[in-house]
């Protein structure tokens, strides 16, 4: 066993390569602290202990280890194989092929929702957190009539689009006092049926974006992935 091999057997981590390791995650998938905050469901200032190589509790690496989607979430619990220089470099490659990252625009009136509504084709709409059960469903209530309205926007007069905006402003509101706040971004992507013959030319879309995040943790970017799944 040479002294390579030796070093990379798995170990516990101590708090200063968890430190690194959180980091180097971070920074991978171009997150801010901000942003690993509201997915983590950590606040900001634990995210920056961690960071600065302070001690960590069992279920802050627990909530670390879920943001990062690890399989496991007592990975960060256990001995850790720590990756090369090398392996990080090509984790990261993986990454960046297979992720884009959006620039986070605030989503506050429901008329610049309904307008967005009316340009995009389809939509990836999800929290980036936990939410209450409150919360969850006057979520679901926005992203339900946010497509309803896409489906049939066309046959509304523009008087009767004012409705539209009150009833989206009511449920931006209504999760802004339950601590949630929007973001939205914009991705025009090529789209290919399933099914369909090879050779077939893709068709052009606008892919609508709208993620929630805890009030006061905005992030300024967020990373998703370049292909799978979309709400038409």
């Amino acid at each position: 066993m040479n002294a390579t091999e030796h070093a990379q057997q798995p170990r516990l981590l101590t708090p200063a390569e968890l430190a690194a390791f959180i980091k180097l995650f971070r920074e991978m998938r171009q997150w801010s602290q901000e942003q690993l905050s509201a997915i983590s469901g950590l606040n900001v200032r634990t995210i920056q202990r961690v960071e600065q190589g302070l001690s960590a509790s069992l279920d802050t690496r627990r909530a670390l280890a879920r943001a990062f989607d690890f399989e496991d979430i007592d990975a960060l619990n256990k001995p850790f194989a720590i990756p090369s220089e090398e392996e990080a470099k090509a984790a990261k490659e993986k990454f960046d092929r297979e992720h884009v990252t959006l620039t986070a625009i605030p989503l506050t009136t429901g008329k610049q929702l309904a307008k967005l509504a009316e340009t995009c084709s389809m939509d990836l709409s999800e929290p980036a957190f936990e939410l209450t059960r409150e919360a969850d469903e006057t979520f679901a209530m926005l992203v339900d009539y946010l497509r309803d309205y896409r489906d049939c926007a066309d046959a509304y007069s523009e008087t009767q689009k004012f409705d539209v905006y009150d009833e989206m402003q009511s449920h931006i509101d209504a999760l802004k006092a339950l601590g949630v706040s929007l973001r939205y971004a914009t991705r025009k992507v090529q789209v290919t049926w399933g099914s369909d013959a090879a050779g077939t030319k893709p068709m052009p879309v606008t892919v609508l974006y709208v993620v929630g995040f805890p009030l006061g943790e905005e992030p300024e970017q967020f990373a998703t992935p370049k292909s799978g799944g979309i709400r038409l």
